[in-house]
Order: structure tokens, then sequence, then C-alpha cells
């Protein structure tokens, strides 16, 4: 039976153990009830209490029976979740577009919604926002009763509980709650992230985060950010800003940041930063693009600046692995496919500065587009509905 209503009811109202229960289906499955009941140190009589109405409302299902790896006995009947009993909703905030998409509850996408801003004002957003959802809404079709969640990143300090935006340098905001005003425009409850922690949630569910304890994503692009899977989970942090590497004060004062403060990392490393040091140098305004190119024909100003930002970027991750100890770090970002500019100093640099065996962390890339991010924010959306009740 799929009823959505019921589900989402079902997930809004579930204790401490059945929120538990059903993550652990959702982010392993298919898995037993057997290792569900060791995973969380519940009993298997919890277990099966907490399966029981999951499957009545068809958020879940045993049907899938595997052997027991060739040992006799009768198949096992382990559980997995019904991806499209629930669909969410997610939408990345860019300064100069609105990139949307409507995923099943593994953050399959369903359908994308993309529209350029106009302005980066908070009403303009908004409005952007409301039409990216309810176009998706539409390409839901029939489905579409069965929204459970929306979620929205956007580059920044975030107060994900309180649904403000307390700053973004990025879109030139300060204190704009814009939870409230997109839940007031939409009718339904919003769910506002910062956008590197929900790509790192989305990573932490679905991605190389399923059973990798500790690991951390550094974006490279328009700003320089991380997130944080430390211990099984997501670090927030105590007033929701933490793995702000791109605000560590690793380079001259002189350099001033977006955020207006200074000696930023990303006041040298990112995007605007490498553009604006570029052209200066060479008397003349340029693109990102222009300057990659001149880049890679060997321009020793181009060459020299993506070094500059390669050894600061190298020295805040080492700064991030000696403190928090991930044995993964995944570079993601609209930098990446530039990588082959960054990669040979932004490695010696963290050889340099990592301590000890915290220099066996591996560094790898992972290419995310502007639609991954979107997918993020629709798992953190998610996220939240399977344990808190959004």
């Amino acid at each position: 039976m799929h009823d959505a209503g019921a589900a989402i009811a079902l997930l809004k109202g579930a204790s401490t153990a059945a929120a538990g229960v059903f993550r652990a289906i959702l982010t392993r499955g298919p898995i037993s009830r057997i290792d569900i009941a060791r995973l969380l140190g519940l009993s298997q009589a919890a277990v099966t209490k907490a399966v029981g109405p999951l499957l009545e409302v068809g958020l879940v299902s045993d049907e899938l029976s595997l052997p027991r790896d060739g040992q006799p006995g009768r198949p096992a009947n382990p559980l997995m979740v019904v991806a499209d009993a629930l669909v969410s909703i997610g939408v990345k905030v860019n300064a100069d577009e609105i990139v949307g998409v409507a995923t099943d509850l593994t953050t399959h996408v369903l359908a994308v919604d993309r529209r350029p801003l106009k302005a980066t004002t908070p009403s303009v957003v908004v409005e952007a926002i409301e039409a990216t959802t309810r176009s998706l809404v539409g390409a839901l079709g029939d489905r579409a009763d069965r929204l459970c969640a929306v979620g929205v990143s956007v580059s920044g300090d975030v107060d994900t509980s309180l649904g403000v935006v307390r700053e973004s340098a990025i879109m030139g905001w300060t204190d704009v709650p814009l939870g409230a005003v997109l839940s007031g425009r939409l009718g339904r409850d919003v769910l506002v992230e910062n956008d590197v922690r929900a790509l790192t949630i989305g990573e932490h569910w679905f991605g190389v985060g399923v059973g990798t304890d500790l690991f951390a994503i550094v974006t490279i692009g328009r700003g320089i950010g991380s997130g944080l899977h430390i211990n099984g989970d997501v670090v927030a942090g105590a007033y929701g800003v933490a793995g702000e590497i791109g605000h560590l004060p690793l380079t001259s004062p002189d350099h001033v940041c977006p955020c207006g403060r200074r000696g930023c990392v990303e006041a040298v490393a990112g995007t605007p930063a490498i553009v604006a040091s570029v052209s200066r140098a060479l008397g003349r305004d340029l693109s990102i693009v222009e300057i990659v190119e001149l880049a890679h024909q060997g321009d020793p100003v181009a060459v020299r600046t993506f070094e500059h930002a390669a050894t600061v970027i190298g020295t805040a991750i080492a700064t991030l692995v000696n403190l928090t100890g991930p044995q993964l770090v995944i570079i993601g970002g609209e930098a990446v496919s530039n990588f082959d500019l960054f990669e040979t100093h932004l490695r010696a640099s963290f050889a340099e500065h990592a301590f000890g065996a915290a220099s066996r962390c591996e560094i790898v890339t992972r290419p995310h587009t502007f639609e991954d991010w979107a997918r993020g924010a629709s798992a953190a959306a998610i996220r939240r509905l399977a344990e808190h009740g959004l």
C-alpha cells in the first residue's frame, strides 16, 4: 500500500528509535532486521515494532528475497526503502541562477528546472525559487501529491534551525529569513541549509559517506567551502558554522575577502579573486575562462596566480585534516574541471603542513554539477524529515 499522507505523518511523529530504523533502511538497504538491530544497538523486538508501520504505509518493502550465502534454511528477506513512495524538491541558489530538482527518497533525479536570476535581491530570488518549485511540481504529475519536503541551499552562514541566511557574501545578504518567506509563499515547510553542508549530507547518505566514518568535502570555485562528516554524521557546529576553511586567515591581510574580512583563503583562491588579480596585473578585464586558457598556455602571471591559490588551499586542507583527521578529502566545485592548474602545488602544500599520520589522508577529486548541489538540498530536506519530522 502507498499512502503518502500517512507516510509523511508517520515520519513526522516517529520516535527516535523508529527514525533510526528508517534511516538505516534508507541509507544502507537492503538490510536485514538483525543487521539493523546490531547497527543501532536495539533489540530485534524494537526493530520489528518500528518496521511494521513503515511496511504498512508503503515506505519500505521486505519482498526482496536473497539467499543466505549458500547457508541452508529460508532465504533472508532484507528491508529496502520504496524509493518512489515519496518525492522531495531541492533547490541550489547561485548568484546568477536557480537550479532545482525533484527526486525520489534516494535522491534519484526525476525532473530538473533551471532559470537565470536577474538580481540577487531576496525578493527576486524568492520569486525564482517559487517558480522553480511550481514547475517541478507540475513535472511530477500524479506523483506531486507525494511531495514530502523542500530544501534550499545557499552559500554562507545559514541558521538551519531558524531558516535564516545570516550572512552570504556571494548573494550580498545579511539576516534574510528565507525559510519563513518561502514557507509562506509555498504553503509548506522549507528547510534552508548551507550549500556545502547540503552537498556533504547527500554524500553522507547516498554517496561516498555510506559506511565511511570520517570524510570531508572541499569545494573550489567562486567560494572555498568545506563540509565535515565525522563519526558517522555531518557536522553543523554549535552555531551552524563548521568547516569554513575559505575564511581561515592563511594569507596576507592585504587581501580583502568578499566577506569583508582580511587574509581569508577565499580572498586569494576564490574565482573572483583569481580573476581580479590576473586582470589587474595584465591591465585588462578578463574572464575566468580566458585566464584558465592563459595559464594553460604558460602565461607567467596566470600560472603564478593559480599556484599561489593552490598553495593556500593546500595549507587550508592540511589544517582541516590536522584538526579533524578524516580518512578522505573530496575536492569538488566548479573549478575541479581546472584542477590540473591547482594539483601539484596543492598536494605539495598539503604534504608540507599535514602532521604525522594525517598525511595519509587521501585527496581525490569528484566533479559536482549544480544539479548535484540541488540533489544535496533535497537530501538535506529528506534527512530533516526522517530524523526530526522537518
